[in-house]
């Protein structure tokens, strides 16, 4: 097993606490047969092989998903798809598509991103002042996927 931490990369480039996903990420591999026995055909990516899934604790920020790998290599991603997640309180599962790379390293080739196995994260109710940060607290599992080759 090799352990890993993601830092959204939004937190350093922007110098604020809270943007993109508020992940502090740190797991190693898992059973990627597992995951695939589970995924929801509407984000299933069949045609792409597993480069590495991290399991990621902290806060739902509600801003645009970046993920940044301790080896130095980012990637950027948007939303193409998505699936309920298993109870009303957890946010979506997410097939995301990656739209830009930084550095050489384990994210460097990813292709696709899938979050999965979501715990919790779903906001209740309306934010209480227009432009404010809220965070919901939750858990997701990040599989981060290329195209064979």
């Amino acid at each position: 097993m090799r352990d890993a931490k993601l830092v959204p990369t939004s937190d350093r480039a922007r110098g604020r606490a809270f943007a993109g996903y508020a992940l502090s990420l740190v797991t190693g591999l898992l059973v990627a047969g597992n995951a695939a026995a589970q995924m929801p055909a509407a984000i299933a990516a069949p045609d792409e092989a597993t480069v590495v899934t991290l399991h990621a604790e902290g806060a739902q920020i509600y801003a645009g998903p970046n993920w940044e790998h301790i080896d130095g290599s980012a990637v950027t991603a948007k939303a193409v798809a998505n699936a309920p997640g298993k109870s009303a309180g957890d946010i979506a599962w997410l097939k995301l598509s990656a739209s830009a790379h930084r550095g050489r390293g384990v994210l460097s080739g990813v292709t696709t991103v899938q979050r999965v196995n979501t715990k919790g994260g779903a906001l209740a109710g309306a934010c209480e002042t227009a432009g404010a940060l809220q965070g919901a607290p939750y858990a997701a599992d990040y599989v981060f996927l290329q195209k064979g080759g």
